[in-house]
């Protein structure tokens, strides 16, 4: 582990030289990369360094336990218990700090909600949740837009598709993917009975063109007349899109925008993302036919958790995780659950590295 990061103290220290030059700061576009690579080493640097100075006061301490004071060497004794403990801790930070990583975890998502069983009450907590996650979103001063959506006529959702973008936003949401079942006495259940809908969310990481190439011809466009509430919302034109990626069948429509051009855009965005995480799911099932063996595969056709709404209790299911704060938790503190699951895989990713 110590070679290892004596060649990152290498490189942190060279990319220090390297974003001081006056010929790097007017590169942007080196600058920018060093800057990033610069800032995501900054960590494992001062844990390093911190560790070195609690080595220096662990020897200090050591060569009091000879002393002729008997209080002397008691205090020692206490004070390399407490430091020595301090050190694991700091050991344990390192070696998750130096685990690799998720190469999409600095990407932006694209957060698909889809109302499953449950009818019209598991639309309305598809609403519910979408409003968790975009609370979320405000707190990490990320930015989102909605690709595609389709409503129910009580302010449910069917569907909604989201950009989400900002500082490692896939490393955060990536284990949101899965059904998530709610327990409720639904609005418009008069004898008081709970009910159990479910939806699912895919949290896809947003493919760039450079990760995926579509070639032209292996698309299929249709063009068709967008549906609305009627009135002035009823488009008069063909503006709404439909994808279809002929190689892997997905397929992929849009027809919020009035502008066919955008729609397609829209629909292209959340196309390549698609085909991202078809290719990285193929990859992960090549690699091992047990998926729950994997960290963080995010397979969304598991149950993965459970908001209970007469007990105000959430359950995750995948780590036992049970917390009575479902309002805190709708109300976007995500990280209530988001922590003790990133905590979790960690330390299954560091037993795998042992």
């Amino acid at each position: 582990m110590f070679e290892k990061i004596k060649e990152i103290e290498d490189r942190y220290s060279l990319l220090e030289s390297e974003l001081s030059r006056p010929d790097i700061v007017k590169d942007q576009k080196t600058y920018l990369k060093y800057s990033k690579e610069h800032s995501h080493l900054g960590p494992i640097i001062k844990i390093y360094r911190e560790l070195n100075s609690v080595d220096e006061e662990i020897d200090n301490n050591r060569s009091l336990l000879n002393d002729s004071d008997p209080e002397m060497r008691k205090l020692a004794r206490e004070e390399l218990d407490t430091i020595n403990g301090k050190k694991e801790e700091l050991e344990n930070e390192l070696r998750i700090l130096l685990l690799p990583k998720d190469p999409n975890d600095e990407k932006n998502i694209i957060l698909e909600i889809r109302a499953g069983t449950g009818g019209d009450e598991a639309a309305l907590f598809a609403a519910d949740l979408l409003r968790s996650y975009l609370k979320y979103a405000e707190i990490k001063r990320w930015k989102t837009e909605v690709l595609s959506q389709s409503m129910t006529g009580i302010g449910g959702y069917k569907e909604i598709i989201l950009l989400i973008e900002g500082n490692d936003v896939y490393s955060r949401l990536k284990y949101e993917s899965g059904v998530h079942r709610v327990q409720r006495v639904p609005e418009t259940e008069a004898q008081g009975r709970i009910h159990t809908s479910a939806i699912t969310v895919a949290v896809l990481p947003e493919a760039e063109e450079v990760d995926v190439e579509i070639d032209p011809d292996d698309l299929r466009i249709d063009t068709y007349r967008s549906s609305g509430k009627g009135g002035q919302h009823v488009n008069k034109t063909d503006s709404a899109v439909r994808l279809t990626h002929l190689p892997t069948g997905i397929v992929v429509a849009c027809q919020d925008e009035r502008s066919q051009h955008k729609n397609k855009a829209k629909a292209m965005k959340v196309l390549r993302s698609k085909i991202l995480d078809a290719q990285v799911t193929e990859q992960h099932d090549r690699i091992s036919q047990d998926r729950k063996n994997m960290v963080g595969t995010g397979d969304r056709s598991e149950r993965i958790r459970t908001y209970n709404y007469p007990q105000g209790r959430v359950t995750d299911h995948r780590i036992g995780l049970t917390l009575y704060k479902l309002e805190d938790i709708l109300n976007g503190d995500l990280e209530l659950v988001i922590n003790p699951l990133v905590n979790h895989y960690q330390t299954e990713a560091l037993k795998g590295e042992s």
